[in-house]
């Protein structure tokens, strides 16, 4: 067998790439009464949300241009999220009240449908079944602007234990040019303790101000995205509150997350922890990073808990420690002048350093975190990578936990991903221009309040499997557990996270549903399948290749929409099959070490944690619901289009063709990626295209609804 140690570079540095691009776009819509001239630009898009215990107002403000250089007249329609109850809402444009009207979802049909056809242009199609706002704006001057602002009300559910707030923000296709800003800020408010805030859709920055209050914000600039964006939270008096999300297409075998958010504030039991740093003092980390090293010790040390025990090592060619011991906080000033007494000079010995800092601990029931710092790759004592792992996974006899910060482009990324996978910790890779000492007392910040330890995750009522991570990590104050997986079977089932804490064992259950359909939220599918991806094509770099590896990622990769160094070939319409792109693989394989295996690590990290869905990564893809469709000689074609199942040929713009949104509700956004296009309804696939069926008969209708 060969032995796979990475992945490509150019791969690696385009699955980067795709993973550190995301956007959005606005949700406004400005219809030309002309649409031969093009569509305006939306120059900016901002939205404020105000959630006070579940009564929810959105404030959107909007400018658009019109670019041309003739007065322009046009319809606003801002079609409204599925399922909002609009209590009131204000349309300004220029400073002046606008009369505006609220058309239902069958009014408003007929007018995308009239749009569509006269702009030959099927995007409109996205909005069918929704509740629309709508205005008559006139004039729009020759290289002038419209700004426009409205406010809207709604009131939002439990459902499973979680409160979800939308706001349809997916309609880049009108507006000209990119988007030259977007912001989202949400303002929570709630009367019992805030637990989880969480998004499956955007980056968010959550601010939390109180147990009960925190603000959420998103802002991007110059993009083109197309997700709607999705917000949840929920309330609790839990040590640690939970919360399912589910998402399962008929017939098919469904995927869950779980949400675990212990309190944010100060009250609750924050578990004592045992602490040992390890800091990398060869002679490369002479100079600045060394010194930021320094500093980020020093805070790590100035702001321990009361009770937590450390350790402090230095190593190069040989090991230096502090003491033999876990010390306690009456040693922090002594750690602290030891610290700033290191210097740096010499080779690496990293096989002694983890062996002497694992010996360090001892029996207690403490979360146990071992810090190792290195910048480059092992030159003294044991220098193999594997002999390396084997040597620190016996030695870890405390079952600590491992976090291991790569430092520059010149370590070794597989045998630092091998040490913290196999004990049950993180890497972090601080790139040359990044400031070390925020990177490690940031991540200080995260660990320094245990909650529960060693958690477990077990359900009683459904079959679960194929859950991620494999191996839960710790939850921390100030931060949430997700979890993904996969589910079989129906109906309510007791969810049960249990684990330790303060030597004692923690159990914490609740009963959930988990429906034989759900179909709110399909970027869940999405989420798992890139978790799934990540720990595939992570257990092939670390360990090898495997052929039953390969062909489980390039199938995920290419039902879901996912690019990995197998699938991105295909993407890309070369020609080439799965096997031919595997063997390109092999054949482009980089070193272990360097900025393209450093920068492709870091992606598989970020695939493997995600907690946001991973946007469109080429022109030649897009992302419908749960659904991957490939740009294929013209044709959006469905990823799992088969060229031996029954196809139906329908005519666009077509009696047949409108009717569609009757006969499957849910089809009106995949008829909109565009003039040709391939979907699966039930077994059959339709294929929209330029002839084709003009009516249905009732076998067709028969057949689809089949």
């Amino acid at each position: 067998m060969r032995q796979l140690r990475i992945v490509a570079a150019c791969a690696v540095v385009a699955l980067w790439m795709v993973l550190s691009s995301v956007g959005t776009q606005a949700d406004g819509i400005l219809l030309p009464d002309d649409p031969g001239l093009g569509p305006f630009d939306i120059v900016f898009h901002d939205v404020e949300v105000t959630i006070r215990d579940g009564i929810v107002t959105t404030r959107v403000d909007e400018i658009f241009r019109n670019s041309s250089l003739v007065e322009r007249e046009a319809r606003y329609i801002f079609p409204l999220p599925p399922g909002a109850v609009v209590s009131e809402f204000t349309l300004w444009i220029d400073g002046q009240a606008v009369e505006a009207e609220l058309l239902g979802a069958e009014e408003a049909r007929s007018v995308y449908e009239d749009y569509v056809r006269r702009a030959t242009d099927p995007a409109l199609l996205e909005y069918i079944g929704r509740d629309t706002l709508m205005a008559r704006i006139f004039p729009v001057p020759a290289s002038g602007e419209r700004r426009i602002q409205i406010s809207y009300s709604e009131l939002l559910s439990l459902d499973s234990g979680a409160y979800r707030y939308r706001y349809p923000l997916d309609t880049e296709r009108f507006s000209a040019s990119p988007i030259e800003r977007v912001t989202i800020s949400v303002e929570l408010s709630t009367t019992l303790p805030l637990a989880a805030v969480y998004s499956p859709t955007h980056d968010l920055n959550v601010v939390r101000r109180t147990d009960g209050t925190a603000v959420a914000s998103y802002e991007t600039h110059d993009a083109r995205p197309a997700d709607d964006f999705v917000l949840y939270y929920t309330v609790g008096l839990d040590v640690v509150g939970t919360s399912i999300l589910t998402y399962r297409v008929p017939g098919e075998d469904g995927f869950f997350l779980f949400l675990a958010t212990p309190p944010q504030g100060e009250a609750g039991d924050t578990l004592p922890k045992d602490l040992v740093f390890v800091l990398d003092r060869s002679g490369s980390m002479q100079g600045e990073k060394f010194r930021q090293a320094q500093e980020a010790l020093a805070f790590i040390l100035a702001n321990l808990g009361s009770a937590d025990r450390f350790a402090l090592l230095s190593f190069s060619s040989s090991v230096d420690a502090f003491a033999t011991k876990l010390c306690d906080a009456t040693e922090i000033p002594s750690a602290q002048a030891w610290v700033w007494g290191q210097e740096a000079a010499g080779s690496t010995d990293i096989d002694a350093a983890l062996r002497a800092a694992l010996s360090l601990f001892d029996g207690s029931d403490r979360p146990r975190f071992l810090i190792f710092l290195t910048d480059g790759e092992p030159t003294a004592g044991v220098v193999d990578p594997v002999r390396i792992a084997e040597r620190a996974l016996a030695a870890n006899v405390s079952d600590a936990r491992l976090f291991v910060f790569g430092v520059g482009y010149d370590v070794n990324t597989v045998l630092l991903d091998q040490l913290a996978r196999e004990n049950r910790g993180t890497t972090a890779y601080v790139l040359p221009e990044e400031d070390l000492e925020l990177v490690l007392s940031g991540f200080y910040r995260k660990i320094a309040s245990p909650v529960l330890a060693n958690p477990v995750l077990a359900v009683d009522g459904v079959g679960v499997y194929d859950v991620l991570p494999a191996v839960l990590p710790d939850v921390f104050r100030g931060s949430q557990l997700v979890a993904l997986g996969r589910y079989r079977g129906e109906g309510e089932a007791r969810v049960t996270l249990s684990g330790d804490q303060s030597g004692l064992p923690l159990e914490i259950s609740s009963t959930h549903l988990f429906p034989s359909s759900s179909l709110v939220e399909p970027t869940l599918a999405r989420l798992w399948a890139g978790r799934k991806v990540a720990t595939l094509l992570e257990q092939i770099r670390l360990y090898g290749e495997d052929k039953e590896l390969v062909d489980e990622v390039i199938a995920w990769s290419e039902r879901y929409g996912i690019i990995t160094p197998y699938t991105s070939f295909l993407v890309e319409e070369t020609g080439y099959t799965a096997d031919e792109a595997a063997d390109a693989v092999f054949r482009a394989a980089a070193p272990a070490s360097g900025s393209a295996a450093v920068q492709g690590a870091s992606a598989l990290k970020s695939l493997a944690e995600g907690e946001v869905a991973a946007p469109p990564p080429a022109e030649t893809l897009r992302i419908v619901g749960d659904r991957a469709y490939f740009l294929r000689d013209g044709v959006w074609t469905d990823s799992e289009f088969d060229e031996e199942a029954p196809v139906i040929e329908v005519q666009i713009y077509s009696e047949a063709y409108f009717e569609l949104p009757t006969l499957a509700a849910w089809i009106g956004p995949h008829l909109a990626l565009g003039t040709r296009v391939v979907v699966k309804v039930g077994e059959v696939f339709v294929w929209i295209d330029e002839v084709g069926k003009t009516t249905w008969d009732a076998a067709d209708r028969a057949q689809l609804s089949g």
